[in-house]
């Protein structure tokens, strides 16, 4: 397998190294995909850690460039229904998600067992999510995915994030269930991005033999 990085900032550097611990070849990095050799790219996986300024320009290019796609960028879920009928109409494949990291997949499945569990006795459901100032989305993607899990699985009605900015922070996530008599906290702090670059370069080999359109979670957790 091939791999190209699209968006060689931390994370693209990050999933670099993953790749070479791994043995697999990154045919070539790039700050704009959309000028990529179709040639090179015909025959390789894209892994994409952009802006989402820059994943809304970039996903047509992707579809009919690469032959699948794993996307970490966050903040285009916005235009969810263009970028998957792309994907749809030039028959690539496409793994997406808020996070990439296994811990963060496990969590979201805990949230949805709490949840459940709790509806209905009167907890309260809220989330902070806190990530270094370089983060151009807020909330992030994650906290959204875990209050969407919330909001599906129970009588929670809109659950509250606050998002917090500070310093070099990889991301946490603290998912709490409060009410009358006491108070469950669930949390997922990252140590560092490696995490969310293991997952992604796992998403890129999962996509050998599949066709279609995936939320990583739905994956990793089957």
């Amino acid at each position: 397998m091939k791999v190209v990085i699209s968006g060689y900032g931390k994370m693209g550097h990050m999933v670099e190294e993953v790749l070479a611990s791994r043995g697999i070849e990154c045919a070539g990095r790039s700050e704009d995909i959309s000028s990529f050799p179709d040639d090179v790219a015909a025959d390789a996986v894209c892994i994409d850690f952009t802006t989402p300024d820059a994943f809304k320009a970039n996903y047509p290019a992707l579809a009919a460039k690469f032959k699948a796609v794993v996307v970490g960028t966050t903040g285009w879920y916005d235009i969810a229904d263009k970028v998957f009928e792309a994907f749809k109409a030039q028959g690539t494949t496409l793994i997406y998600a808020s996070n990439f990291s296994i811990g963060v997949n496990v969590t979201f499945a805990l949230a949805e067992l709490a949840a459940k569990r709790l509806s209905g006795l009167g907890y309260k459901a809220g989330i902070v999510e806190t990530h270094h100032i370089h983060k151009l989305d807020a909330p992030s993607g994650t906290a959204k995915s875990i209050a969407g899990i919330v909001e599906k699985a129970g009588d929670y009605g809109t659950v509250d994030i606050e998002s917090r900015r500070i310093g070099e922070v990889p991301g946490i996530h603290e998912l709490s269930f409060t009410g009358g008599c006491d108070r469950i906290t669930l949390t997922h702090e990252a140590f560092s991005r490696k995490g969310f670059a293991e997952g992604a370069v796992q998403a890129a080999l999962m996509t050998e033999g599949l066709d279609g359109i995936y939320e990583f979670k739905d994956l990793i957790l089957k």
